[in-house]
């Protein structure tokens, strides 16, 4: 006798890897809208038109969708930048009600993507999607709209077939992950949540389980102006002092203290590179004949899940910076008396979950069963499955290839990828979820 759940998912991968121009059509009215990532202060772009699009989409298949907007974020949040607001950035939840009995699924993608800059570069208009040799090309085709449609369409197609799931799937899209995380983590306080999430970034079928967290310091070496092309003399007797020669042990420190975490032991992760520290921006002097009075020194500094706070914070990690640097540039009297500055900015918290978790080893099986051959793996960078699984649904980021052209000029997506994800997707759904009993014994109902 054969085996019916077999038999519908098999029915389930056919429709979905048969739905080639639904896919693409709707990875290009996603990519049309420009939502790439903005500051605070600046206006909304294309994102109420994108989560509108998704939400009326959500709500032919039975979902019971909501968009709200956030209030602004205020001052002193370690997690938030103070003044971002949402006027015209509506965030998505949208409800797939189950029939009852079975687990609840997260299914969150971001709609933000990072600028096209340098524009003169590509090979077609990054807001209109172009399919050459097999592949989309386009702005966020693989970081993430590309997976955002891949899982509208994975839940389309259980639609189609009739197939009902026993438990909820609760669709979540969201802004600002490209710069903040913020989209996100409002996301969790307004009580976005389910049993277990997958979010759909370029994983090329691995389960990304763990992530990186990021502080980022700003850095101030003070100077002392004086006039570039007169002789200077000792600081001691008011002579002027270069803020941007000053640098050079604070570079030397920042080295050390790189190359010291990547021999530590506690700095050592089965998924992920150790913790690190980079200078990313130096700005310094006033006048081209003017010796510099300050200069600063902005680091990106990423750490590892186990170097989290009780509270979920960096910040043990931002005073192992603070102390090691200031170390590092005691050995000049100069900053006895000037010691060096720092501003931090957001705390972007780090995560992982179980890498044989069930939802995890779903997915991977699920991409088996279209081919695809991933397996437990880490980001170095960061995601918002990281704020889902802090905010109690243990999510992982798992979808489709790309993640080689993303952020780049010419971004791209193969389409095969595309219909492989949505299958998997539709039937880790079913799996997870379960699906109602009346159709595997003889149909839908």
């Amino acid at each position: 006798m054969s085996d019916p759940r077999a038999a519908l998912e098999e029915k389930v991968v056919e429709a979905a890897l048969g739905a080639r121009d639904e896919v693409v059509g709707l990875v290009s009215e996603l990519v049309a809208c420009d939502t790439t990532a903005r500051l605070p202060g600046r206006p909304a772009r294309d994102e109420e038109k994108l989560q509108r699009l998704l939400a009326a989409r959500l709500a032919r298949i039975g979902a019971r969708p909501e968009l709200w907007e956030p209030a602004p974020t205020g001052a002193g949040s370690r997690f938030l930048p103070a003044g971002l607001d949402f006027a015209g950035r509506p965030q998505l939840a949208a409800v797939l009600p189950g029939a009852g009995g079975g687990r609840s699924l997260l299914l969150n993608g971001h709609i933000d993507a990072v600028d096209v800059a340098p524009l003169e570069q590509w090979l077609s208009d990054p807001f209109k999607v172009e399919e050459r040799d097999g592949s989309l090309y386009g702005r966020g085709v693989c970081d993430m709209k590309g997976g955002v449609a891949c899982l509208v369409m994975a839940l389309e197609t259980l639609s189609r077939l009739g197939v009902r799931l026993a438990g909820d799937v609760v669709f979540c899209t969201v802004t600002d992950e490209e710069s903040s995380g913020a989209g996100g983590r409002m996301a969790v306080e307004h009580g976005v949540k389910a049993d277990a999430g997958v979010a759909a970034e370029p994983t090329g079928f691995d389960a990304w389980v763990s992530c990186r967290g990021t502080v980022t310091p700003t850095i101030t070496v003070e100077g002392r102006a004086g006039h570039a092309e007169m002789p200077q003399p000792d600081w001691r007797e008011g002579g002027a002092v270069n803020a941007i020669e000053k640098l050079v042990p604070l570079l030397s420190g920042i080295r050390a203290l790189r190359e010291e975490w990547r021999g530590r032991p506690d700095h050592r992760h089965p998924l992920l590179a150790p913790g690190d520290i980079v200078p990313t921006i130096v700005g310094g002097g006033t006048w081209m004949v003017t010796i510099p009075a300050s200069c600063d020194v902005t680091c990106d500094v990423t750490y590892l899940p186990g170097h989290a706070d009780a509270h979920g914070t960096g910040k043990a990690v931002e005073a192992e910076v603070v102390d090691r640097l200031t170390a590092a540039v005691a050995g000049d009297p100069w900053f006895a008396e000037h010691p060096l500055r720092f501003r931090w900015t957001e705390d972007v918290v780090p995560a992982e979950m179980p890498a044989d978790h069930p939802l995890v080893v779903t997915a991977l099986e699920c991409a088996a069963l279209v081919g695809r051959s991933g397996k437990p793996a880490g980001l170095d960078s960061w995601h918002d499955a990281a704020t889902f699984t802090a905010g109690g649904t243990p999510t992982f980021s798992f979808g489709p290839d790309g993640i080689e052209t993303a952020h780049a000029v010419n971004e791209r997506a193969s389409v095969q990828s595309l219909l492989d994800f949505t299958a998997a997707v539709a039937v880790m759904a079913m799996r997870w979820c379960g699906v109602a009993g009346a159709q595997l014994q003889g149909g839908p109902r």
